[in-house]
């Protein structure tokens, strides 16, 4: 990467209308107190940032540089915070309003920055996503392990949601996607079943597996209506929902009451995990990582230079080419 210092502008994506991505040179942000600059080494997009470039939600254009990249690993260049000197290896967990890894250089709050050990950047960059889980299933299943949990759509997180699920003790896991190559990939990291939701509805799928009784521990992590439509008909009696995919779109959604009515599930949603105190969530994404008691290594499909944030945003958005996690390079 050139001295951005000297020349004062960076690489960076601007969010410019519906859809539209494009990678500019910007300004060099300003670190504030309590703040350091980080210059991004490895970002990744989340399923998140596909609801926000694509979603059908109004929004202020052009959007702030670097939005809305949150998940990213990098190197400290300026510091203005006790905690952190330049040199340190981070991760970089912001809430949505301080989004802006998707650019050569961030200025984050010290208060959204993970200390990182050696090891290879693209699987501790795993970290940001495998501590969301971490703590969303805190609040999804409190207690001590059920006998089915079924995880609906395995994406990045849903993968994780598998693995983390048979470490808990769950006598079985069922994934469910539209997508084969998700699947096969969940079978690998321990998924007992799957089912491909394009062939099949996964509550009648479910409920056949489970001799008509249904899962105790539902996580929907596809981020679609139509998901967690069949995410709430799949439950067990006194069972629950755990709702962690994003909302498709603003206003009501399909939510089928009569039979939530008679099953009687719990339904707890997760959201906000950078706000748990001391970012417990992800400092222990890290040190499963860094210990490879978690496999992260199949994740990262794809990789594109940040100039080819547009394609990468495609590829992501249709799954192309057996697409899982596709990550985002710098010089």
């Amino acid at each position: 990467m050139p001295d951005v210092r000297e020349s004062h502008t960076m690489r960076a994506a601007v969010l410019v209308g519906p859809a539209r991505v494009e990678v500019q040179r910007v300004p060099v942000p300003i670190v504030e107190e309590s703040e350091v600059l980080v210059s991004t080494k490895m970002a990744a997009i989340c399923g998140s940032d596909l609801h926000t470039v694509f979603g059908a939600r109004e929004r202020q254009f052009p959007g702030p540089p670097g939005y809305p990249g949150h998940e990213a690993l990098g190197e400290v260049v300026e510091s203005r915070s006790a905690a952190f000197r330049p040199g340190a290896r981070v991760l970089t967990v912001p809430t949505g309003d301080r989004a802006g890894c998707f650019a050569d250089l961030q200025a984050v709050p010290d208060s959204f920055l993970v200390p990182l050990p050696e090891g290879r950047a693209e699987e501790l960059l795993m970290a940001q996503q495998l501590g969301t889980v971490i703590h969303a299933l805190k609040r999804f299943w409190p207690g001590p392990a059920g006998d089915t949990a079924l995880v609906v759509g395995v994406g990045c997180a849903g993968l994780h949601f598998v693995q983390l699920l048979k470490r808990r003790g769950f006598g079985r896991v069922i994934a469910a996607d539209l997508v084969p190559h998700r699947l096969r990939t969940a079978r690998e990291l321990g998924a007992d079943a799957v089912v491909l939701a394009s062939e099949v509805p996964v509550a009648e799928a479910v409920l056949e597996l489970t001799g008509g009784r249904g899962a105790d521990l539902v996580v929907e992590s596809a981020g679609r209506d139509r998901a967690r439509f069949q995410a709430m008909r799949a439950v067990a009696h006194d069972g629950r929902v755990g709702f962690f995919g994003l909302p498709e779109a603003d206003g009501e959604a399909a939510f089928p009451f009569a039979e939530l009515f008679r099953q009687r599930p719990v339904l707890v949603f997760s959201v906000g995990t950078q706000l748990e105190p001391g970012l417990a969530s992800f400092r222990e994404a890290v040190e499963l990582i860094a210990q490879r008691r978690i496999d992260v290594g199949r994740h990262v499909t794809h990789r594109f230079p940040i100039e080819d944030l547009p394609r990468a945003l495609a590829v992501a958005r249709w799954r192309e080419d057996g697409a899982i996690k596709v990550a985002i390079t710098f010089d």
